[in-house]
């Protein structure tokens, strides 16, 4: 472990403090991430894949930076869409002037990029319906645009896939106005018009890399990919054709009080973005990121368990000597579920309802919260608290050995006794990142409550490709996993049990239920309004009725930033955010 910090350390050595700006006076923001699986927008499945494409990608709206609660603007669109008086139909103006990056791919003109058209979002919609590139983010459209789900149907053949095939309801009449028209009304259409499944990509990178498109993405982000070591280090630098293609992006001009006190007003209206350069370094180990932080290796640092004392005092602020080191505390709730799911499909937990109630009540939320040093909450049913449904009161199935001891009885494991072997019931647990101490703690910890129950639960380890490759494929029989909101509904986590959605989408336990399907069919159109929310409170008991997961916590968010990162506030939907973060030389940050 030591040497490994050590070869860490010297590595990332050029990208600290000591050289904020380097021979080429680049500002360099270091943060942490995990391993991605590549940077192709409709296959970024999972929390850190997404922000890297965010930061070379773009869409046609944006979350506002500092507005709560949140709200979309445009980004990539000339204003918010015109919006016929059905609901159905959406109009969109495509800025002027906006360029892809320079690149290779644009032969015609001679690698300098190309102007952005409406045609490159029909471009990359078809994309994501498109069969062949087993999209994960597919869930966003299905049923939702007129004529795209025969589009993608006839895209399953062995033949290239026809992106010429008109589609009804996705069209650009001219190079900067896209049409969409829906099948039914889409309340959520703008939110997910702001993920980056929905992001502009030009046909001639995905023609030009072929399957190496992933690893070379082609964006108009103010972000360019400029080294990627896989599974170290991952380099963006500044467009350099940001502001030559006519951008005229800016810091938001408005804000709250508290923002204004925050100094987090004090670069209104400035253009962006501020840093020049952005590396990710791959360490997931808690307890290595926790020592670069302190050696100034990182911007930024979350607080791991075993640091919570040092960090904190009893009440739950920051300790005054970490104050006086220029050190802030950010935090605040998310909207993220932590879960222990089984997979629908398996003969042994999908079809044993029973055992997964026994599994369940042999949770022990007192232990799990102790372990987890009170930063997150137990969960208490599918939707986060912040939503609309959320369920206040117990978690369902609050710990009791007993009656666990008795649904396994009926679940025809007595004892925890597999009555085909004659030994304890063997489970397979499938984790993602293996090098990450924090969560083997956590999954030890269920192996030691599954047991007093009579079940062999085995851990399985898998790097972050390998995890999400397996729960596309079905073959993972139960895995622990969160959900982090794509946008601020409950429609986003309870589309997490509808049928369609099942792997290689989110439904990612394959769980199938006609009833709840109905209701999600009835409530998918609906605006918010109190009915709404009553049939999203009917879902989720039928859910937790199925018990297709364990609904394990909904974490707190605690972030340490040192007084060189200005403009930073906590965001559900970072995607993209860090063109709005400023650093500052050491003497600027001793100032407020």
């Amino acid at each position: 472990m030591l040497v490994g910090l050590l070869l860490i350390l010297l590595y990332l050595a050029p990208c600290g403090q000591a050289s904020a700006a380097d021979d080429m006076g680049f500002s360099t923001l270091v943060l942490f991430n995990q391993r991605i699986r590549g940077f192709d927008p409709v296959s970024a499945a999972d929390v850190y894949s997404a922000r890297a494409v965010g930061r070379v990608y773009e869409t046609l709206l944006q979350y506002h930076y500092l507005d709560r609660p949140y709200r979309v603007v445009p980004l990539l669109a000339a204003d918010m869409p015109e919006v016929s008086d059905d609901g159905l139909t959406y109009t969109f103006k495509i800025r002027d002037g906006i360029r892809f990056h320079d690149d290779p791919c644009f032969i015609a003109t001679a690698g300098k990029g190309r102007e952005l058209t409406a045609h490159d979002f029909v471009y990359a919609i078809k994309r994501l319906a498109d069969r062949k590139n087993a999209a994960t983010g597919y869930w966003i459209v299905r049923n939702r645009i007129v004529g795209l789900d025969a589009f993608r149907d006839a895209s399953g053949g062995a033949e290239p896939t026809d992106y010429d095939m008109p589609v009804e309801g996705l069209y650009a009449p001219d190079d900067h106005t896209l049409v969409i028209r829906l099948v039914e009304p889409y309340p959520q259409l703008l939110w997910v018009l702001a993920m980056h499944y929905a992001a502009a990509v030009p046909h001639e990178a995905v023609a030009y890399y072929g399957n190496r498109f992933t690893k070379h993405p082609v964006g108009t982000g103010p972000y360019m990919l400029h080294d990627w070591r896989e599974n170290y280090r991952i380099e963006y630098r500044r467009n350099p054709a940001w502001q030559s293609a006519g951008r005229d992006d800016h810091y938001p001009e408005r804000g709250t009080e508290a923002d204004r006190e925050a100094g987090l007003l004090a670069d209104a209206g400035h253009p962006v973005p501020f840093t020049d350069r952005i590396v990710d370094v791959m360490v997931t180990d808690p307890s290595t990121r926790w020592l670069m932080f302190l050696q100034d290796q990182l911007a930024m640092s979350d607080i791991s368990r075993d640091n919570w004392d040092v960090v904190m005092d009893g009440e739950g602020k920051l300790k005054r000597e970490w104050k006086e080191r220029g050190i802030h505390l950010e935090s605040g709730p998310t909207l993220q579920l932590g879960y222990l799911a089984f997979n629908m499909d398996d003969p042994v937990v999908g079809a044993n309802p029973d055992l997964r109630r026994a599994m369940a009540h042999a949770f022990n939320t007192r232990e799990w919260l102790t372990l987890q040093r009170d930063r997150v909450e137990r969960a208490t049913g599918p939707i986060p608290r912040g939503l609309a449904g959320y369920r206040e009161g117990e978690p369902p199935y609050p710990y009791d050995l007993g009656l666990a001891k008795e649904w396994m009885v009926k679940a025809g494991y007595p004892n925890g006794i597999d009555p085909a072997t004659g030994r304890r019931l063997q489970i397979t647990l499938e984790l993602g990142r293996a090098d990450d101490s924090e969560l083997r703690q956590s999954a030890e910890l269920i192996v030691h409550m599954m047991s007093r129950i009579g079940i062999d639960l085995q851990l399985s380890y898998n790097n972050g490709p390998a995890f999400f490759d397996k729960l596309e494929r079905r073959v993972a029989q139960t895995f622990m996993v969160s959900w982090l909101g794509d946008y601020p509904d409950a429609e986003n986590f309870l589309q997490l049990f509808y049928s369609p959605n099942a792997s290689p989408g989110p439904n990612r336990c394959n769980y199938r239920n006609p009833a709840f399907d109905d209701l999600f069919e009835v409530a998918r159109t609906m605006q918010d309004s109190p009915e709404r929310t009553e049939i999203y409170a009917k879902m989720a008991d039928i859910v937790i009725a199925d018990s297709p997961w364990i609904f394990l916590s909904q974490p707190l968010s605690f972030v340490l930033r040192r007084d060189r990162v200005r403009n930073y506030k906590m965001h559900a939907f970072p995607y993209g955010m860090e063109k709005f973060y400023r650093l500052v030389d050491p003497e600027e940050a001793s100032r407020p």
